[in-house]
């Protein structure tokens, strides 16, 4: 039988429980993904103390940039953080592909998760960048029968098409598949409270019960007002990260959703205390490594045209600079906003963002729409990766020589073989579960890295060492002197 999704009773109505993406979301967001496990593991044991009702620990990207960036094993990783946490752990994956753009078998999706089951994660959030449903179907089962919660995810966006009836009939779906949680995912922030006051009693009264969590990001700087919306009608959980790593691009502060919850006579069981240890480390750690801290952010009518998150935007900007071209930033993200209608509106979110601002900027460079399209633009059009919301416009198939209009009637992985046995042949019978599924996503070049043992991660930490580990970082202290109660001591290069 399976646990009770809710940490609290159902008669509980004042009640807004707080997840945490600081270890997953907030710093793929302002720091490039690039927080270590090492950096996570010694305010473990304070997180736990902060009284958040899940702890969000894994997504794709940040699977994807250990492998490819920081040569750490991500089920190691994973292992660490379900054992050391005593409040339970939720990890992200994109549906039929996981942690990568690719699109992978059924016996792929079940297996991973029979491993994150087996590494201690209690929830799985799914979500399909393109709202095809289908696409998360093998992921739900499979982490039912593992024996883990599912948070299921709709993702919002603005169109002519994504409509609140469009995402009540996309909630019926996710009861269907009796999910435990469902999600509304603003990735862009583009929420805002006047357009959740009808879009969120309708995805309540749909859902019939299950557990509604609001996960929006900071971009339009209203996330904090939609909150306040969702609290007041009926959502039971909202997503945030402490102080250093909060607002930007990222999600609202803990500090901020509990300080509007208190204020509106709701709980959220924060330990403020606890909180402040947690975001003056994140603070320490920011300032020794050089982070930027999230920054509220000004009302910006332009993102509710282009809507591209703003971490994408960051990145873009710098490849445009080292072409010298970061003056036509503002033409590319207009052209964007044309392409995406021409696309049928998909979502700005991993992989459809990427394409369309790879094609926006083949657009501009080249002076002529669509005179090159991207294979995967290509695919995206003719259904491969699942259902649109809309067809493309006819002078979008017509110069990409795309047939179709993107409704296929069988989900987008029906017909992938199984992967598991050439991976068994080629690997042999003694190769992990764990090392099976490394080869299934990534050659085998990414993946020698991580078989090196890594080094011992220190598991508590106190003011003293933090201050003694930045004055040893910086190379412009030549001598310092540190007073701790009645002890003093001299530092010298």
């Amino acid at each position: 039988m399976k646990a009770n999704p809710s940490r609290y009773t159902a008669n509980d109505d004042r009640r807004y429980g707080l997840v945490d993406v600081t270890l997953r979301d907030a710093h793929q967001c302002l720091w490039s993904t690039r927080m270590t496990t090492s950096s996570m593991t010694p305010i473990l044991s304070r997180i736990d103390d902060v009284g958040y009702e899940y702890i969000n620990i894994l997504g794709g990207a940040v699977f994807d940039v250990q492998v490819r960036y920081l040569q750490e094993n991500p089920w190691e990783r994973v292992g660490i953080l379900c054992d050391r946490l005593r409040t339970p752990c939720d990890g992200l994956t994109r549906g039929q592909s996981l942690y990568t753009f690719e699109l992978f078998p059924d016996d792929i999706i079940e297996l991973n998760s029979k491993v994150l089951a087996r590494r201690g994660l209690k929830v799985l959030t799914v979500y399909d960048a393109l709202n095809d449903n289908r696409n998360i179907e093998s992921s739900v089962r499979s982490a039912h029968e593992a024996g883990m919660l599912v948070n299921a995810m709709m993702v919002y966006t603005l169109s002519p098409v994504h409509t609140d009836t469009y995402y009540v009939e996309r909630t019926r779906e996710l009861v269907a598949l009796r999910s435990d949680f469902i999600s509304v995912k603003d990735p862009t922030g583009l929420l805002t409270p006047e357009r959740a006051k009808t879009l969120f009693p309708a995805v309540v009264a749909a859902a019939d019960g299950i557990p509604l969590q609001l996960h929006m990001h900071c971009q339009s700087g209203l996330a904090t007002q939609v909150h306040e919306v969702a609290m007041l009608n009926g959502f039971r959980y909202g997503h945030t990260a402490s102080e250093p790593l909060a607002n930007g691009a990222s999600h609202p502060a803990t500090e901020e959703i509990d300080d509007q919850a208190r204020a509106m006579g709701f709980t959220t069981g924060i330990d403020r205390q606890a909180l402040a240890d947690v975001s003056g480390y994140f603070g320490i750690l920011a300032e020794r490594e050089g982070r930027p801290r999230g920054e509220v952010q000004a009302y910006d009518s332009a993102l509710y045209e282009h809507q591209v998150p703003g971490g994408m935007i960051s990145n873009l900007r710098s490849q445009l600079a080292a072409m010298r071209m970061e003056h036509r930033l503002p033409e590319i993200l207009e052209e964007a906003t044309r392409v995406r209608k021409d696309l049928g509106y998909p979502i700005l979110v991993s992989p459809f963002a990427q394409y369309i601002i790879t094609q926006s900027v083949l657009n501009v460079v080249q002076g002529e729409r669509y005179k090159t399209v991207p294979d995967e633009v290509r695919k995206y059009a003719m259904g491969c990766y699942g259902r649109l919301a809309a067809p493309p416009s006819e002078e979008f198939l017509s110069k990409a020589g795309v047939h179709g209009n993107g409704f296929s009637a069988t989900r987008a992985a029906a017909d992938l073989e199984p992967a598991l046995p050439k991976l068994r042949r080629e690997f042999g019978k003694s190769t992990s579960d764990e090392d099976l599924l490394l080869a299934a996503f990534y050659d085998r070049s990414l993946i020698e890295p991580l078989m090196v043992a890594p080094a011992p991660y220190r598991f508590s930490t106190t003011p003293l060492i933090e201050l003694m580990r930045f004055i040893e970082s910086r190379t412009d202290v030549h001598q310092a002197r540190v007073k701790y109660g009645d002890t003093e001591i001299t530092l010298t290069s």
